[in-house]
């Protein structure tokens, strides 16, 4: 600011303005002037700082606020750099109107925060991530789910207790194919808000400094470590265009398969919505799709727990209680053995 007092936006009495997102407002941080006279200048420093980052190995930037900074150099500074490292992702951290951020998306940010922390009926998770996961939107809109943030702590994480959390990882990590938590405050269950109807943590990394005890009785890390695993090794789980909802009769309970192009692999997600009770419906495929026989039996392999279950035809039963799991990750196993499959059978 001392060196290039013109690069930043000033008020109308030549103080220098602080930044402001809103009705947010941020005393600490000085806004630049994207459209000043040494605008160039500006702009070839602030691209410096992408470089210099890039050039220590770095290569995911979480970007923040981006909406509330000059789209004209939002687009020349990325497709610069992206021309230099192909490699770079750009995550926009714009909790904003949909149009500014599927315009971020157009501009040259590779990923987006989204709505997902405030979906949480049946009703609203299908809806959502269904527009998401549908052409026009999902040709440039990479959504990024997050269940919470450093800023954002929402009421199903709140009220839900442990499995809560258990939920709004199994939603995130298979709705889409990126997700991330803000761990280890998710990791831990950190469920105390500031107050009564806050979104804001009680404790906040924001403003003091936390020691985490990372092996805590009840932490999440061998849940998240097995999410993970499962999305790395199943390829259905890595894209957005595949997901599609399946009709289940309880509104507590949500099914859809994520699957490959040519249905080599199927996982079908059942997860139930309810922290507190076990709940349970028929859930429908479409076998004939799958299957390309509808009445040919067929095993479902929970890759969370590693049971295996004999399906057969399109209406199958499911029963989830939270205290046990919650959800079933299931991977579609096509061929069922018989007795012609022996060596000994003549």
């Amino acid at each position: 600011m001392r060196g290039h007092p013109e690069w930043f936006r000033k008020r109308p009495d030549g103080s220098i303005a602080y930044a402001e997102n809103p009705p947010k407002k941020y005393q600490d941080i000085y806004p630049f002037d994207f459209e000043c006279e040494d605008w160039r200048g500006l702009w070839v420093e602030l691209k410096s700082v992408f470089q210099f980052w890039a050039e220590q190995g770095v290569r995911i930037f979480r970007v923040d606020n981006p909406h509330t900074k000059s789209f004209a150099f939002w687009e020349w500074c990325l497709a610069s750099l992206k021309r230099e490292r192909a490699d770079l992702i750009f995550l926009a951290e714009a909790f904003t109107r949909p149009a500014v951020m599927y315009r971020l998306a157009k501009i040259g940010f590779s990923q987006s925060y989204n709505y997902f922390p405030w979906r949480n009926s049946k009703e609203e998770l299908t809806k959502y991530l269904s527009e998401l996961s549908k052409a026009p939107l999902a040709d440039y809109f990479r959504p990024n789910l997050w269940p919470n943030t450093p800023d954002i702590l929402p009421e199903p994480l709140q009220a839900g207790g442990r499995v809560g959390f258990e939920i709004r990882l199994i939603l995130a990590s298979t709705l889409g194919a990126s997700y991330g938590i803000y761990g280890p405050a998710f990791e831990l269950c950190e469920s105390h808000p500031l107050k009564s109807g806050s979104e804001e943590y009680l404790d906040s990394e924001k403003y003091e400094i936390r020691r985490w005890n990372l092996d805590a009785p009840g932490n999440l890390s061998d849940l998240v470590a097995r999410v993970n695993q499962i999305r790395r090794e199943n390829a259905a789980l890595q894209f957005n265009h595949n997901l599609k909802f399946h009709q289940i009769d309880n509104d507590n309970l949500l099914a859809y398969t994520r699957s490959t192009a040519g249905r080599e692999e199927v996982v079908l997600t059942v997860v139930n919505l309810d922290p507190f009770h076990a709940q349970s419906g028929w859930v429908a495929l479409p076998t004939d799709e799958y299957l390309g026989d509808p009445g040919k039996s067929y095993q479902m392999h929970d890759l969370l727990t590693g049971a295996r279950f004999i399906w057969h035809g399109g209406r199958n039963y499911i029963e989830l209680d939270p205290h046990y799991s919650p959800a079933h990750i299931f991977r579609l196993r096509r061929r069922i053995r018989t007795e012609r499959d022996f060596d000994y059978f003549m």
